[in-house]
């Protein structure tokens, strides 16, 4: 289910794998699963949707509803890709983008319920841009037993050096890093956070309260102790592109996310637009610092996406989600709590309704494993 199929788009770089093939470092894969319908909601001046639908034999339905059925009556799919990014929809005062997941998701969830069984959903980046509709997909999906993930390419990338953190590690505080708009970057930021700290000590407990401050205003909250200029520096030593000097040299409209979670933990999201395009991460464990690069690849065949494709393809074939669906939701929240705070100028926001507990999982996710792409993820599809 997609709302634009043009080059670079997410239904790009995910329908494209799984009709063409899934480069990875360690060459390129078979998908295990057959792409067997699309709906697709606009079609742009450089649509792709139609010539890929000729290539590969796969029919455009023109509603949601004959896209599972096959043109029937009942759920005819063993699983649903839901691609809500790109495309002519409206922004609100915001700032946040007014994709139709929620509706898509109704759809779906419809056919679940009068076709009396359901089947595996993956939601692309978070579930929606307000908490009730985000809360209304996470809590119909599990009503209807259908097995659900969701998130961002981010949590399936490239990281430099490695690290991943074992479950219950004692993180005291913690800080991301990331570029670009508030809205469709700010998630990617979140939730490549999220991934780092549910796998603290007791798990994931929610969040109480967010602030989102703009401006000058960052650089004053670190210089009060709002956020640790410490874990920045770490954070920031850890991209390997980015100019010399400060990061105050290099940012002229800085962004910060104050979070704080319902255990104590206090963790910072720094978007730093003219300083990097690139993500990182760092914690403070006991007296030790750790840090982290999430390293995407910014051209074709954009492979960060073909571990995420890995992930949901096993999902569809197992019905388990390989990471929890509730960092995507906790992560949604938290990316509308930001920007309802920085609407408000900057106030802080209390979130009782974030009170959202998980585990992160035991047996990690297929990602890459070396600190930069190689072997089949450096050849564009064109070259194959």
């Amino acid at each position: 289910m997609i709302t634009e199929y043009r080059p670079g788009s997410h239904a790009d770089v995910i329908v494209s794998k799984f009709l063409r093939g899934i480069p990875t470092d360690d060459g390129l894969l078979e998908p295990r699963v057959d792409l067997v319908s699309m709906y697709v909601d606009q079609f742009p001046e450089e649509d792709l949707s139609r010539s890929m639908s000729e290539a590969h034999g796969v029919p455009i339905y023109n509603s949601i509803v004959k896209a599972l059925t096959l043109g029937g009556e009942e759920l005819a799919v063993d699983g649903v890709l839901l691609i809500g990014e790109h495309g002519d929809y409206a922004w609100n005062e915001k700032d946040q983008h007014l994709f139709p997941r929620k509706y898509f998701m109704e759809q779906i969830c419809g056919v679940f319920a009068t076709s009396g069984r359901s089947v595996p959903v993956f939601n692309d980046k978070h579930l929606s841009y307000n908490w009730a509709d985000a809360k209304w997909m996470y809590d119909r999906a599990a009503q209807l037993d259908a097995p659900f993930m969701a998130g961002s390419s981010f949590v399936t990338c490239w990281r430099n050096p490695w690290l991943e953190h074992d479950l219950d590690t004692p993180i005291e505080e913690a800080l991301a890093i990331g570029f670009s708009g508030l809205d469709i970057y700010g998630f990617h930021t979140i939730d490549a956070l999220q991934c780092m700290v549910e796998r603290r000590s007791g798990g994931e407990t929610g969040v109480a309260a967010v602030t989102c401050l703009e401006g000058d205003a960052v650089w004053e909250a670190a210089k009060a102790g709002s956020w640790s200029s410490d874990l920045s520096s770490a954070a920031s030593k850890a991209i390997q592109k980015k100019p010399d000097g400060p990061m105050e040299d290099h940012c002229e409209d800085p962004a910060a996310f104050l979070i704080e979670y319902s255990d104590g933990l206090k963790a910072t999201v720094l978007m730093l637009s003219g300083y990097v395009v690139d993500l990182s991460y760092a914690a403070r464990i006991g007296s030790d610092v750790v840090s982290t690069e999430f390293y995407l690849q910014t051209g074709p065949p954009h492979t960060h996406f073909s571990y995420l494709c890995l992930n949901i393809e096993e999902m569809f074939l197992t019905g388990q989600p390989q990471y929890p669906v509730e960092r995507t939701l906790l992560a949604s929240g938290i990316l509308e709590a930001a920007m309802d705070s920085r609407y408000q100028g900057g106030v802080r926001l209390e979130t009782p309704h974030l009170n959202v507990a998980y585990k992160s999982y035991d047996v990690m996710p297929r990602r890459p494993m070396a600190r930069r792409p190689e072997g089949a993820s450096l050849v564009p599809f064109e070259e194959t």
